[in-house]
C-alpha cells in the first residue's frame, strides 16, 4: 500500500485549478502518460526547468541590446490603431524613458483592453525582447505589462520548461505553482551525514528550489537541489535493483559440477585457440554456477569478440553437470545463426541441439517439445517462444539470453516467477559505459571481451560526402567484379514527404540499374520467411551486394562480406555505427567501411564520424556516445528496462550513483524487508519515484 502522506502527491492533475479535460490531455502528452488518468501531480513536480528568463535585467530603452529579454518601466504617450480595421496592420503603443522611445507592438490588439492596460500619460513596466529596426527600438507582443504601482507582482526571474504544442508557458507555470503547495513533510530518507557532506537540502526544500530559482547557477546539473533528486533517483533505482536480486537470489541455483569431458572435446576440435579474455570469462562463469547461489552475470563483447563460444563453453559445463540449457536470441534470423554457429563447434561432442521460434509448428514442434521435455535436447537455440507456458524442461539449468536490451529485469523476474530458476548470462554487443551498467543491470556481475579473436584484420572506415556517391558506385563496380561482397545500408524504407533521405528502395533500383543483377533487399517490413530468403542468397552468393536497412545491425553473420556503405551516415548514433560497421571485418580479408555524409555537419555529426575514423574500440565508443547523446538514446526504447531519468543525468553525477549503489546495497544487507525508521522512509522513497514493482518483492519475500 502507498504511504498515505503522498496521497496529495498521486492525485489525478485534474483537481489542481485550472486544469480541465484538455489540459490534463496535454500534460499527459508532455509526461508520456498513456492516460490524462495516469498523469499524477508528482509528474509536474519532477518536470525540471531547462533555462531561465532573468528579468533583473532594466538597462534603459536606449541602452537595451539587440534581442535581448529586458524589463523596461516608461510614460505611455500614445496609441495608434491600424487604420480601418486592416487585419494586417498591427496596433502600436508608444512610451518613453529619459533615455528613448520604444514601440509596443500587438498584431490583431484589441483596442478596449489595450487602452485599459496601457493608459495614456500613466507610468507602465513592460518586460520582453527587443527588437532595432532602423534606430527605433520595438517590443512585439510584450510577456508582461502591469502598472508601475503593481511592479511588485511581476516575476523578475522567471524559469522555463521543456512544453508540448497547445501548452502555454505561462499555463504550465501556474499550474505548477498550484502543485508545489501540495508537497508533504515527508521523512527523510538519506542518511544524515552524507547529506551534510554534500550539501543536500531536504527533499520538499529541492522541489521548491527546482521549481522557484533565483540565480542561473540554480538551473545547473550541479546545483544542491538537482543533486539532492538526481541522489534519490538513483538510490530508488538502487534499492528496486537490489531488492529485485535479492528476490531471485532467495531462489537458490543448483550447482554446476563441471567435469570437463564434453569441454575438451569442443575445444580440440576448434581450429584456433580461444583469447585470454574469453578463457577468463569462462572461469568466472564456470565459478559463478559451481556456487550454491544463480548466477546473473553480464558479458559485453564487442562485435566479433567471440561471446558464442563463452556462451557454448558454459552450456558446456551445464551438460556435464547432467542439465540443459537455452540460448534466446531477440530475432529468429539470429537464433538460426546462433544455431548453425554453435551445430558447427559443437559437432565433435555429438550434443542434442535444438532451435525452436515462434515459427516451428506442427508435428515439427511438437516433436522437438517432446525431446525438450524427455531431456535428449541438451542446447535448446531461440526466440522468446522458449518461454511459453507449453514448453516443458527436463532440467534446464543455464539460460543464455542474447542482447540484454532486449530483455529487461521484468523478462528475468517472469522466468523466476514460473519456477525456472536457472543461472543466467546475458550477452550484449552493445558495449555499455560502466556508469550505465550500474544504473540499469546494476544487479548484475559483468566480464568484458576486450580482445579480437586471432585473424581478424583492422577495418579501414573512410568518410565522403553524399556529393561523391558516383565515385563509390564506381568503386564498388570493380570490387563487386572481382568477386567482393558488400552491404549498403539506408536509414528509411520508403520516401516520404517531409525527408530527403534516400529510402531503401529508391537505393536498390538505382544500384540495380548501375550495376546489374546481383543486388538482393532486405528491410523490416518483410516477413520473416522473406528476410531469410535474401540473407541465405546473400551468403550463398548469388547476391553480392545487400542494399538493407538497419534489420542487419545485430549479429547477421557473413563472413566474406568484406564493404559496407553507410549513407546519411550522420543520422546515424555512434553505437550503431559501429554495429553497423561491426557486419564487415569478419573474416581473414581486409575491409573497408564508408561513411556517406550529407553535409554541413553539425559539431556533433562531425565529432561522431571522426571519433569512428580513429577507433574501433567498442568501449570507447560508448563512452564518447554517452557524452555525445546522455544515456537515453545509448540503451535503445526507454522501456525496455532501461533508466529513464527525469532529474540524475549520468555525465552529470555518476560520482552520486556510485554513493548510491554502496548505499543501497548497505542498506538492503542491515534492513532486508525496510522495517526500521529509515526503512519505512525508504519505501516511501520508492513510491515517491513509482518503484512499486520493487515494493511487491517485499510482501512476496
Amino acid at each position: 500500500m502507498r504511504p498515505a502522506i503522498l496521497d496529495p502527491l498521486f492525485s489525478s492533475v485534474s483537481g489542481l485549478p485550472g486544469v480541465g479535460p484538455k489540459i490534463a490531455e496535454l500534460l499527459a502528452k508532455l509526461f508520456g502518460r498513456d492516460t490524462p488518468e495516469d498523469c499524477r501531480v508528482v509528474d509536474l513536480l519532477f518536470h525540471a526547468p531547462h533555462s531561465l528568463i532573468d528579468r533583473r535585467n532594466q538597462p534603459g530603452i536606449a541602452r537595451a541590446p539587440q534581442g535581448a529579454i529586458v524589463t523596461i518601466t516608461g510614460r505611455v504617450d500614445r496609441h495608434q490603431p491600424p487604420p480601418n480595421r486592416k487585419s494586417n496592420v498591427p496596433y502600436r503603443v508608444f512610451l518613453h524613458d529619459e533615455t528613448g522611445e520604444l514601440t509596443l507592438v500587438f498584431f490583431r490588439g484589441q483596442s478596449t483592453w489595450l487602452e485599459k492596460q496601457l493608459p495614456v500619460d500613466e507610468e507602465v513596466t513592460v518586460s520582453g525582447k527587443i527588437d532595432w529596426f532602423n534606430g527605433r527600438a520595438s517590443m512585439v507582443h510584450p510577456d508582461y505589462i502591469v502598472k508601475t504601482s503593481e511592479a511588485g507582482n511581476l516575476p523578475l526571474v522567471e524559469p522555463i520548461y521543456p512544453l508540448t504544442a497547445g501548452l502555454s508557458p505561462k499555463t504550465l507555470r501556474k499550474i505548477i505553482e498550484a502543485a508545489l503547495p501540495r508537497i508533504p513533510d515527508l521523512p527523510e530518507w538519506i542518511d544524515l551525514t552524507l547529506a551534510q557532506k554534500q550539501g543536500l537540502p531536504s527533499i520538499s526544500d529541492a522541489f521548491h528550489m527546482l521549481h522557484e530559482p533565483r540565480d542561473p547557477s540554480d538551473i545547473d546539473p550541479q546545483a544542491p537541489a538537482r543533486r539532492r533528486l538526481a541522489y534519490d533517483e538513483f538510490l530508488a533505482g538502487q534499492l528496486s535493483l537490489a531488492l529485485v536480486r535479492q528476490r531471485l537470489r532467495k531462489v537458490a541455483g543448483k550447482p554446476v559440477h563441471a567435469t570437463g569431458v564434453v569441454s575438451r572435446q569442443i575445444l580440440q576440435a576448434l581450429p584456433f585457440s580461444p583469447t585470454g579474455s574469453q578463457n577468463q570469462a569462462i572461469a568466472d562463469i564456470l565459478k559463478d554456477m559451481a556456487g550454491d547461489d544463480r548466477m546473473l552475470r553480464l558479458l559485453q563483447g564487442d562485435v566479433g569478440s567471440g561471446k558464442t563460444l563463452v556462451a557454448l563453453m558454459s552450456m558446456a559445463a551445464v551438460i556435464e553437470s547432467g542439465g540443459q540449457a537455452v540460448l534466446m536470441a531477440p530475432t529468429e534470423i539470429l537464433a538460426r545463426q546462433h544455431h548453425a554457429t554453435i551445430s558447427k563447434f559443437a559437432a565433435a561432442a555429438n550434443l542434442g541441439i535444438e532451435v525452436l521460434t515462434g515459427r516451428t509448428k506442427g508435428r515439427e514442434r511438437d516433436e522437438i517439445l517432446e525431446r525438450i521435455a524427455s531431456g535428449e535436447a541438451q542446447i535448446i537455440i531461440g526466440t522468446h517462444a522458449l518461454f511459453q507456458d507449453s514448453v516443458s524442461y527436463n532440467n534446464l539449468m543455464l539460460a543464455v539470453v542474447d542482447e540484454q536490451h532486449r530483455f529487461g529485469v521484468h523478462q528475468r523476474l517472469r522466468l523466476t516467477a514460473k519456477g525456472i530458476t536457472p543461472h543466467m548470462l546475458v550477452m550484449t554487443a552493445t558495449p555499455i559505459p560502466r556508469t550505465l551498467v550500474l544504473a540499469a543491470f546494476g544487479d548484475m556481475d559483468v566480464s568484458k571481451l576486450t580482445e579480437k579473436p586471432a585473424g581478424r584484420k583492422p577495418i579501414q572506415t573512410i568518410t565522403v560526402p553524399t556529393e561523391r556517391v558516383g565515385e563509390i558506385v564506381g568503386r564498388l563496380k570493380s570490387a563487386l567484379a572481382e568477386g567482393k561482397k558488400a552491404y549498403w545500408i539506408c536509414p528509411l524504407v520508403e520516401e516520404s514527404e517531409e525527408s530527403d533521405l534516400m529510402s531503401v528502395e529508391e537505393r536498390h533500383a538505382t544500384l540495380a540499374s548501375a550495376l546489374g543483377p546481383g543486388i538482393g533487399l532486405i528491410h523490416g517490413r518483410m516477413s520473416g520467411p522473406e528476410k531469410d530468403a535474401v540473407m541465405m542468397a546473400f551468403k550463398n552468393g548469388d547476391i553480392r551486394l545487400l542494399v538493407a536497412t538497419t534489420v542487419v545491425e545485430v549479429g547477421v553473420d557473413v563472413p566474406d562480406a568484406t564493404i559496407m556503405v553507410i549513407e546519411h551516415a550522420e543520422r546515424f548514433g555512434l553505437a550503431q555505427l559501429h554495429q553497423l560497421r561491426g557486419r564487415v571485418g569478419r573474416g581473414d580479408e581486409a575491409s573497408t567501411c564508408i561513411l556517406l555524409y550529407k553535409g554541413p555537419l553539425s559539431e556533433t555529426g562531425h565529432a561522431r564520424l571522426s571519433i569512428m575514423r580513429e577507433t574501433e574500440d567498442g568501449f570507447r565508443i560508448a563512452e564518447e556516445d554517452l557524452k555525445l547523446r546522455g544515456e537515453g538514446e545509448l540503451l535503445g526504447t526507454r522501456q525496455s528496462g532501461t533508466p529513464g531519468f527525469r532529474i540524475a543525468s549520468l555525465e552529470a553525477h555518476a560520482d552520486l550513483l556510485e554513493i548510491a549503489r554502496k548505499d543501497g546495497a548497505y542498506l538492503i544487507e542491515r534492513d532486508p524487508e525496510l522495517t526500521s525508521e529509515r526503512g519505512k522512509a525508504v519505501r516511501t522513497l520508492l513510491y515517491l519515484f513509482r518503484r512499486d514493482e520493487a515494493i511487491r518483492f517485499l510482501h512476496a519475500g
